[in-house]
């Protein structure tokens, strides 16, 4: 039987696809990135970018007729000439530095018992437990804050009523302010610590860990020279987000002591806010703002620099 089909001329017009626009990306995985992406830029980047354009006006919301006229570095050098600006600033520092070694000692003490615990029950349990503070907001452990530490029906007072000690104020003495936000602080924090260590110790390979102990009973050798290498990345990352956390700390201790008494918990964030939305200076707000995020990454390259490189 022949063949019966013609076959098609050369110049025979073919269906074509329709073509898509080259900026119209293919891939599936642009299609999951997009809204992630779209959101960090309309949350994060776009804030930045009017906080850093705002740096350079004078914005003041009680004067709004009056615009927003370029001023240059006007407003950083009124910050950084501002004696307030550099005291709220200092009490920041001096609440970082007390503080987070504080947290990050305690954390390696919860992280060793419940590494070389034999329960596994028990490490379960723990874990869940130290989740329950840092899942706690900032404002809802500001209102515990003020609960606790109350002159007249605090738990902190009861508790030093039983050794005869009278109750303090603590929420009115600037001391004793500044030292309760850190207390707060510590309960909240440590179990982070202690969870991002407690998963440094489980990179350590368990047969050089018994051979070690076999070697030396002294812990301390032991943390030293073969756990030290696996806790520094994740201790690189708790200076680094406790370290921003804290610059930048605010909820709690708003809603703990609004700052005071005085200015004994006027930290910096506490300023910034106080210039923006209550002197309506929205210009040098913004500086200032912009001057936090610049020690903030000044602070996490000295982190990296220093303490990651030693575990590489």
């Amino acid at each position: 039987m022949l063949n019966t089909t013609v076959p098609p001329a050369s110049g025979a017009m073919r269906p074509r696809r329709p073509k898509r626009s080259r900026f119209v990306p293919r891939s599936p995985a642009f299609w999951f990135l997009f809204p992630a992406v779209a959101a960090l830029a309309i949350i994060g980047i776009y804030p930045l970018l009017l906080a850093l354009y705002n740096s350079f006006h004078l914005y003041k919301l009680a004067d709004v007729a009056a615009g927003t006229p370029f001023v240059g570095f006007d407003n950083y050098i009124a910050t950084l000439s501002d004696p307030s600006f550099w005291g709220a600033l200092g009490r920041t520092v001096c609440f970082l530095c007390l503080t987070l070694p504080i947290e990050i000692a305690l954390g390696l003490f919860a992280a060793l018992m419940l590494h070389r615990t034999a329960l596994p029950w028990l490490r379960v349990a723990a874990r869940v437990g130290l989740v329950i503070p840092m899942a706690t907001t900032y404002a809802v452990v500001g209102l515990i804050g003020r609960l606790i530490f109350n002159r007249q029906f605090g738990v902190v007072n009861y508790l030093l009523g039983l050794f005869g000690i009278p109750p303090l104020d603590w929420l009115a003495d600037p001391t004793l302010a500044f030292v309760s936000v850190m207390i707060m602080d510590i309960w909240q924090w440590t179990p982070f610590c202690a969870l991002i260590l407690l998963a440094g110790l489980a990179m350590v390979p368990k047969e050089a860990e018994e051979a070690a102990r076999l070697e030396t009973p002294k812990w301390s050798k032991i943390l030293w020279h073969l756990q030290r290498p696996y806790l520094l990345p994740g201790l690189t990352a708790i200076l680094i987000l406790r370290s921003a956390d804290m610059l930048k700390m605010f909820d709690a201790v708003f809603t703990m002591t609004r700052g005071g008494p005085g200015t004994a918990t006027e930290f910096i964030s506490i300023y910034i806010q106080r210039i923006a939305f209550r002197l309506f200076d929205q210009g040098m707000a913004s500086a200032q703002a912009v001057l936090l995020l610049i020690l903030t990454i000044v602070l996490s390259r000295l982190y990296i620099r220093f303490v990651y490189r030693e575990a590489v």
